[in-house]
């Protein structure tokens, strides 16, 4: 085994380049230090170094008795009135991207149907998509539309990939957020699979209500995802909640 003192430099580089490489993905646990240690045949001390490296870095995130995680790279959330996924992911310089895991319809919860306006158990659309960004998992969300109201969704969805296009296709040509509750709990098993976290990191929770341009219930939905989120106040825009 050689001295510690000499090699932690290189073997942060050479965890920092697997990061890179994707051998080691974002939300991903890392080999332990003994691990490291038997693969380096350096001493637990000089990986431990290794990785506070990689921590002051911003690039490895440490927890006792839990391990050393990759850090997701920050990708803070802007809440607008209008919420365009593929639009705002586009002017930032980044590439969207969306797999629809569940499409059909199924009896409203009482939930969802309170939110939209409709009797219990009205046939509601269930949609349920993980987004990404350059290809790495951001978002877990599901959407509930009338089904009364919006027959052909499911078939112009497919068709289109895109809600705000299956809107306008459908006849709203816009639509605004009216209101927001943001939450926060850990993620289930299969919550930190599909996004790719660790069980202890704890996602942000935006249960949510869309409406038309005539104010009426249009969309609820829920986002889950790890991460900031950054809010813009502007001068001399109302607050839609407001009744004072």
């Amino acid at each position: 085994m050689v001295a510690s003192a000499s090699f932690w430099h290189e073997i942060s580089r050479n965890i920092e380049g697997r990061i890179e490489a994707k051998e080691f993905r974002p939300g991903n646990k890392l080999p332990t230090e003994q691990q490291f240690s038997r693969e380096f045949m350096v001493n637990r001390h000089t990986v431990r170094r290794a990785l506070l490296d990689l921590q002051e870095k911003g690039i490895v995130e440490s927890f006792q008795g839990r391990g050393s995680f990759v850090l997701r790279a920050s990708q803070p959330l802007r809440l607008t009135q209008r919420p365009r996924f593929t639009e705002a992911v586009t002017q930032s310089g980044r590439t969207p991207s969306t797999r629809t895991l569940k499409l059909d319809v199924r009896p409203a919860p009482a939930k969802v149907a309170d939110r939209l306006g409709l009797t219990s158990r009205s046939p509601i659309i269930f949609l349920e998509r993980l987004q990404f960004i350059d290809d790495e998992p951001t978002s877990l969300s599901t959407h509930y539309f009338s089904y009364e109201r919006f027959p052909s969704f499911i078939k112009m969805y497919r068709a289109r990939q895109t809600i705000t296009q299956t809107l306008i296709d459908s006849g709203v040509p816009d639509y605004t957020r009216k209101h927001m509750l943001i939450s926060a709990r850990l993620p289930s098993v299969q919550e930190a699979e599909l996004l790719g976290l660790p069980r202890h990191a704890p996602l942000l929770i935006r249960s949510y209500l869309n409406v038309d341009g005539m104010g009426q219930p249009l969309e609820f939905g829920e986002a889950r995802r790890a991460g900031e989120i950054e809010i813009d106040y502007f001068s001399g825009v109302v607050d839609q909640d407001r009744k004072d």
